[in-house]
Parts: C-alpha cells; structure tokens; sequence
C-alpha cells in the first residue's frame, strides 16, 4: 500500500465519515485521482493528516485553529489555512483545506506517507458508498485499506482569514455545514472574543 502510494497510485481508507480517496500530493497522484473522480480542476481537494504539526511547513496554524479542533470532535471540522508557499491549485493553491483524521486505519496512514488527499472515494455527483471496498469497487481501484464508515454527512468546513493579523486577529467562516451544525461553530467563535 505505502509503495503504491509512493509510485503515485490512489488508495481508498476508512475516515470517521465517508471513504477517503488518498494519494500523495504529487502531480502525478492529483492527475489519477481527477481523472478517476470526474472532478473538476477548479475544485480543490483537502488533504488529510494525523496532526497538524505534519502541515506547519504547508499551511500558517494559527492558535485558535488549534483550539477549534480541540473543541469538537476529531476529524469532524476541516480547516482552510493560507499556505505558507502556493500550492497546485488542485489542493487550493493560498488556501489549503486541512482534515485532521480521527479513524485509526487513516491515522495510521498518514503517518508512514505523510499528508495524503482527503477527498470522498467517488465519481463527482455521485454518493458515496460506506465500505472501502464497495467505494474502491466503483472506482475500479485494488487498493484499499479495508473498513466501513458512518456514512452521513461529512466534515463541516471552516475557513480561516488572516485579513486583520497585525492586530492578531483571525476571523473563521463556515463554508460548508456538514456534521458540526454551523451555529455551534459560530456560537464557540463568539465566545473566543
């Protein structure tokens, strides 16, 4: 699994939501995993790690991104933090989508590659199956880290801007409500002031 990750292959692994669709943030991986999902260029993926102190040479994490996570639970907020150099525009180019995993076989995973995609293992418009196998089946992949998923709603999107940060203040915005309800991000970011 981790050679074929390496040669630039696509894997589908188990996350606390739905089938994740992981390659290496390579050229060549991005262009397999676009290709295999129909996805459009224009719409980035995330990319998935087991802490964040794997991306602090990605991505600015400012402290209250790191007590956001805290304050809910693991693997259930992606965060989008500016890169500290651009990136492919296919993982966002200034701003980076960050999940930090919480399912142990993803866990596990991005700890002997490092930072992989984290993306649903599924053609665009398409749901998503909630096994592994099933998803990989329907992509016509082979490699797949066995295991069954929620299923349900995936992870609730925030995006954090730096735009007042001489005065050290960073504003967030939920971009996408997905199993944290926006009104409980919005209510723990009020109380933060």
């Amino acid at each position: 699994m981790i050679d074929h990750l390496r040669q630039g292959g696509l894997v589908v692994y188990p996350t606390s939501t739905l089938p994740g669709l992981g390659c290496l943030l390579t050229s060549e991986g991005l262009d397999k995993l676009f290709e295999i999902k129909k996805r459009d260029y224009s719409k980035p993926v995330s990319i998935g790690v087991a802490n964040l102190d794997q991306i602090l040479d990605i991505v600015e994490v400012p402290q209250i991104a790191f007590d956001l996570l805290n304050s809910f639970p693991k693997g259930s907020l992606t965060i989008i933090l500016p890169a500290i150099e651009k990136l492919d525009q296919r993982l966002g180019g200034n701003m980076i989508a960050i999940r930090v995993f919480s399912h142990l076989a993803a866990i596990e995973l991005a700890l002997k590659v490092g930072p992989i995609t984290a993306t649903s293992a599924n053609e665009a418009a398409v749901d998503p199956e909630v096994t592994t196998k099933a998803a990989a089946k329907s992509l016509n992949l082979q490699h797949f880290i066995a295991g069954e998923c929620a299923g349900g709603l995936g992870s609730t999107i925030v995006k954090f801007d730096s735009g007042n940060l001489k005065q050290g203040v960073w504003s967030l915005s939920v971009m996408r409500e997905g199993v944290i309800p926006r009104a409980d991000v919005v209510r723990w970011s009020t109380s933060q002031v």
